[in-house]
């Protein structure tokens, strides 16, 4: 498992092939594999799609029409063999698009060489005839109420079993992790090192494993420079940060004998749902983590935008952010 970060990869597609083929590569073929792509399917999400094809080599492919709606052509291996992708080209494209050169070197479909990665397989065409299927405002909607609802089951496994209600975050125990334990990455915006505390406190984050080992001369923290592709043990709720002895407050149902493996925590755009700050009982005073006054000219802060829904609102070591 890899943690990706964001809901969607529209803002960083290099990253998002990236994490297909680290994720692919641990497949052994010894069982059949249900590869369940991404709803993303006009424009540059079409050319992606194609590439996943190229890249994945899948023996049937189940495309799934919208319901009054034809502009999509069907997925045929002749189709995927002749048209462009995002990344790599068709058998008649004359060039492939500019990208970064260790890219270009593992799809291996720059120009003068001919796409040899174009699959056989099977189509099954499925065309739904009850109304407004897969329409895409209501796909939106549908998959931000069960992304909430898949953190809220997974942030259950923290509620203790004996207990009849269920306690606030800031009545279960967490860990203390010390800032050079960890390194730290925030994936999807630029955040200024002296405002990566404000950032990364009572935020969603993946608890991770790269390879390298932290090393750091003073007690941190450590931020890394690029955002790794990695293996992602499970996730956590940075409760709460201690400066004065350096540690991160983290809640996470992850067992210890997986935790001490952890050396990474990557926070992404995937919030906590509004109403676990919202909705903490037996507190007198400001609810802890929400706030009606804030000051909005700090650099990186912004309004949570909010709709009919809730919405969600390089390897290289860098040491003592101050």
């Amino acid at each position: 498992m890899v943690y990706y970060g964001q809901t969607s990869c529209e803002q960083d597609t290099e990253r998002y092939v990236d994490v297909v083929k680290y994720v692919f590569s641990s497949y052994k073929k010894e069982v059949p594999l249900v590869i369940n792509t991404m709803g993303w399917v006009k424009g540059e999400g079409l050319l992606l799609l194609t590439d996943m094809i190229r890249l994945l080599s899948p023996t049937h492919v189940v495309q799934m029409d919208v319901y009054d709606w034809k502009a999509m052509a069907p997925l045929t291996p002749e189709y995927v063999r002749l048209a462009p992708g995002l990344y790599t080209k068709g058998k008649q494209q004359a060039k492939c698009k500019q990208m970064d050169l260790s890219i270009a070197e593992s799809w291996k479909s720059c120009e003068g060489e001919e796409d040899t990665s174009t699959p056989e397989y099977k189509l099954l065409y499925i065309h739904p005839e009850f109304p407004r299927a897969g329409v895409a405002g209501e796909a939106r909607v549908h998959s931000s109420i069960l992304r909430d609802m898949s953190i809220l089951g997974y942030l259950g496994q923290l509620q203790p079993p004996d207990v009849g209600s269920v306690l606030p975050l800031h009545s279960l125990v967490p860990y203390q992790v010390p800032f050079n334990a960890v390194a730290l990455r925030v994936i999807h915006t630029d955040v200024a090192p002296t405002n990566i505390m404000y950032a990364v406190n009572a935020s969603w984050v993946g608890l991770c494993r790269i390879p390298d080992e932290i090393r750091c001369q003073t007690d941190g923290p450590v931020l890394l420079a690029q955002t790794p592709v990695c293996d992602c043990l499970g996730f956590g709720i940075v409760r709460g940060v201690e400066m004065e002895k350096k540690l991160y407050h983290v809640l996470t149902p992850v067992p210890p004998e997986n935790l001490r493996l952890v050396n990474c925590l990557l926070l992404g755009n995937i919030a906590i749902p509004n109403c676990i700050l919202v909705s903490q009982e037996g507190t007198e005073g400001e609810i802890p983590y929400v706030t009606s006054e804030y000051n909005y000219s700090i650099l990186g802060s912004g309004k949570l935008k909010k709709k009919k829904h809730f919405k969600k609102r390089e390897y290289t070591f860098q040491c003592d952010y101050t």
